[in-house]
């Protein structure tokens, strides 16, 4: 059920983070006032990642593959590459990513201009973005 639930969220999260990095990059470039409705679309793209993380952890933690790396070590595990992705490289860079949405929301707080607001934003969410697109196992999402 909860991994069901990791899923489907994983469309809404996608979805406000693409949101937010348009918003933002929309915003820089039309040099427009930081406005709450800035402020709230990169904000639900926090919770919703956070939402996402959490969600993610149970998932992780009740799956078959972390069984199966509890059963064969974390040596063998990193010597198959079917089991690599979904234990290691997709938690690894996907913490990685919600690290890069936190740090750029706290830091876009700090800034005084509305530009650099907007440039903070999109450039970590950006990233953010980046890591995350690289990892979805796209071919699991598209065989449901």
């Amino acid at each position: 059920m909860t991994k069901m639930i990791h899923s489907y969220w994983a469309y809404l999260v996608l979805l406000i983070i693409v949101i937010a990095v348009a918003n933002a990059i929309i915003g820089l470039n039309s040099k427009k006032e930081f406005k709450a409705t800035d402020l709230r679309i990169s904000l639900f793209a926090l919770i919703a990642s956070h939402i996402q993380l959490i969600l993610g952890f149970i998932a992780y933690y009740t799956s078959v593959f972390y069984e199966t790396m509890r059963d064969m070590g974390m040596g063998e595990v990193m010597k198959n590459s079917e089991l690599r992705k979904p234990l290691i490289e997709h938690p690894l860079l996907i913490l990685i990513a919600i690290a890069l949405i936190t740090i750029g929301f706290s830091k876009h707080k700090k800034k005084t201009t509305d530009a650099a607001k907007f440039k903070t934003i999109a450039v970590f969410y950006g990233i953010a973005l980046l890591l995350i697109l690289v990892v979805i196992p796209w071919g699991l999402w598209f065989t449901k």
